[in-house]
């Protein structure tokens, strides 16, 4: 599931963009979810991305860059949204329905099983959790986020060990919760397992 990769037979007209947006419009709400924590702002993030690709469509596909551009918008919205929420509005243009119907049953998923991952994430600034869904959810390298996001790769890196040590530190102070004996999953570990988790509910 790496969005980051480029999109085969891509087109450049209405059709073409309906047909990356039934394959992505789903990935790019799961990725929303881990970064917002909340399915409705995830779907309005998802709505706002299909929007702004829609608009820009046929120079972003010329670009070569179709998904690293998607990726782009996703993460800038996010932390704009973070700064300025009472910007976000749902937008509801005449966009293919791409978006899947299974919000509670991907909740229940993640509520009963990754809460703990859920709630540390909450915790960290939105920048470091964009490059930890980026790196752990999309597997992209550090250089390919630095571009997808038109930031330095040191800052990438930076934003990625202060992001997984605050996850460490959150996930073993709630660590008192599992059996005795029992490891506590590595943040990375339990970020791949948890879109897995919430992929197989679309």
């Amino acid at each position: 599931m790496q969005a980051g990769s480029s999109f085969p037979g891509i087109t450049a007209d209405e059709r073409g963009f309906r047909e990356w947006a039934s394959v992505r419009a789903p990935i790019i709400r799961r990725k929303a979810y881990l970064m917002c924590g909340n399915w409705d702002t995830a779907d309005d993030l998802c709505q706002e991305v299909l929007v702004s690709m829609y608009s820009r469509w046929a120079k972003v596909v010329r670009g070569g860059s179709v998904d690293a551009y998607a990726n782009r918008v996703l993460t800038g919205k996010f932390v704009d949204g973070t700064r300025k929420p009472w910007r976000r509005e749902r937008t509801v243009d005449d966009l293919p329905e791409a978006i899947d119907n299974t919000s509670n049953a991907a909740m229940d998923t993640v509520e009963s099983s990754d809460s703990p991952l859920m709630k540390a994430l909450a915790t960290l600034p939105a920048a470091q959790r964009s490059v930890l869904v980026l790196r752990f959810v999309d597997d992209l390298t550090v250089e390919e986020i630095a571009s997808d996001l038109g930031i330095a790769a040191g800052t990438v890196k930076s934003r990625l060990s202060r992001g997984l040590e605050a996850l460490r530190s959150q996930l073993a102070d709630g660590s008192s919760t599992h059996e005795p004996g029992t490891p506590v999953a590595a943040p990375t570990q339990k970020l791949s397992s948890l879109s897995i988790g919430l992929e197989s509910t679309s």
